[in-house]
């Protein structure tokens, strides 16, 4: 099964993005905590994560390396709304998988859900040739 975790403290962007991706078939958790995310990571095999700017008390900079550090394969797709340019180059150099401003309305999450199928196409196959 496709696993797919997505964490962000924005209940109405989680649920929107949720329902998407479950329409396409995928298995998706999702939380607001740090910690929550840390244990499905590591006790659900999550292997793509969308991870937004709004996280429980930890910071996004702090939290990617140390969900990489649980999974070296995992594939983070950082959605940002308003992150400082300073936040966004130190998750970039986290080696994030992509960069994504955060959608407003449903018609917006298509660049997401591209970035999703590129994420598994990439584990699966070791490149995307649709992105």
């Amino acid at each position: 099964m496709l696993d797919i975790l997505v964490v962000d403290k924005d209940k109405n962007a989680t649920k929107m993005l949720a329902d998407l991706l479950m329409e396409e078939g995928y298995h998706v958790s999702v939380t607001g905590s740090a910690a929550q995310a840390l244990y499905l990571v590591v006790k659900e095999r999550a292997q793509v994560v969308l991870l937004g700017d709004e996280v429980d008390d930890s910071t996004i900079a702090d939290l990617i390396p140390v969900l990489k550090q649980c999974n070296k394969k995992l594939s983070i797709i950082f959605m940002s709304g308003n992150a400082p340019l300073s936040l966004i180059r130190q998750v970039r150099n986290h080696g994030i998988f992509y960069h994504a401003l955060k959608p407003l309305g449903r018609e917006g999450w298509e660049e997401i859900r591209q970035a999703v199928r590129c994420a598994f196409a990439t584990q699966l196959k070791g490149f995307c040739p649709a992105f």
